[in-house]
């Protein structure tokens, strides 16, 4: 483990102690919530009418299990870093874990099936964990776990670049817009009768 507190290069310098909390992403969590919302609001309007009260009541309550998915956050402290979600949704997801500092060794790449790279912590006892890559701050992240492990990780990048997410985002903005927009004109009246449903 390094003594000092260096920064990766073309990083921001960090404390090489101290606690730290780093959630997911804001990008990528209001584009999955969106996501979400874009491609599960129409289905009451198309569902029976006899499913209709039962698919409003699932809509909150899967907003509700995306967002506890999307609340996953990694803290660090002076001793490791934990993964896990925060108390109001802990019970219902997986518990998360936990590794010290100098339990780590090694960082392993492996690559993914669309041309990306994920990696592994390998702790003492050969386990492995998946180094979170979705997470706010992401380079100050790094730059801290650099110093704490003494591991090289210059070819450490997010899984995905941001203007995946950022085309995502429009794209379900649109089709929450286009879904609001129909909405309003079935509550008008003003749906075209040749496109209206039959019955």
């Amino acid at each position: 483990m390094s003594s000092e507190a260096t920064a990766v290069e073309g990083r921001p310098e960090v404390p090489e102690t101290g606690f730290s909390s780093y959630p997911m992403a804001p990008l990528i969590r209001l584009t999955l919530l969106s996501l979400y919302l874009a491609l599960v609001l129409p289905l009451p309007l198309l569902a029976p009418v006899d499913l209709r009260p039962w698919m409003l009541a699932a809509l909150p309550l899967g907003f509700l299990l995306v967002l506890a998915i999307t609340s996953e956050r990694v803290i660090t402290d002076p001793r490791g870093l934990s993964v896990g979600h925060p108390p109001w949704c802990a019970w219902l997801l997986r518990r998360g874990w936990r590794l010290e500092w100098d339990q780590i060794d090694a960082l392993l790449p492996v690559a993914t099936s669309q041309g990306g790279r994920v990696f592994y912590l390998r702790s003492h006892d050969r386990s492995l964990r998946l180094l979170p890559q979705r997470i706010a701050r992401f380079e100050v992240f790094l730059a801290g776990f650099q110093v704490q492990t003494g591991l090289d990780l210059s070819a450490v990048g997010r899984l995905t670049p941001p203007w995946t997410y950022q085309l995502l985002a429009i794209l379900s903005g649109l089709l929450l817009v286009g879904e609001l927009a129909v909405g309003a004109a079935l509550a008008k009246g003003g749906w075209p009768a040749q496109l209206a449903p039959a019955g």
